[in-house]
């Protein structure tokens, strides 16, 4: 049998170097794929990475129960000065 010069170089430089790539696109795919699914939509990360703004909305006077309740005692019994 007759062993080619290329084998060599094959066996110790490509092989391993294709393994790695082999890898780094399976945990490249993958994180894109939780990326997609499942990380996109947690608010902690849209915030971290600026992906939806936070709005803010005015809150009203008379936003409660306790609110309207003591508007209503108020207006009802004026306190004199």
């Amino acid at each position: 049998m007759e062993s080619s010069s290329w084998v060599y170089p094959t066996v110790l430089f490509l092989r391993p170097l294709l393994a790695i790539a082999f890898v780094l696109c399976f945990i490249a795919l993958w994180w894109f794929l939780a990326w997609k699914l499942v990380l996109v939509h947690v608010p902690l990360v849209q915030e971290i990475f600026g992906l939806k703004k936070k709005t803010i909305k005015p809150k009203p006077e008379t936003r409660g129960r306790y609110s309207r309740f003591y508007n209503s005692i108020s207006s009802q019994n004026p306190v004199p000065q």
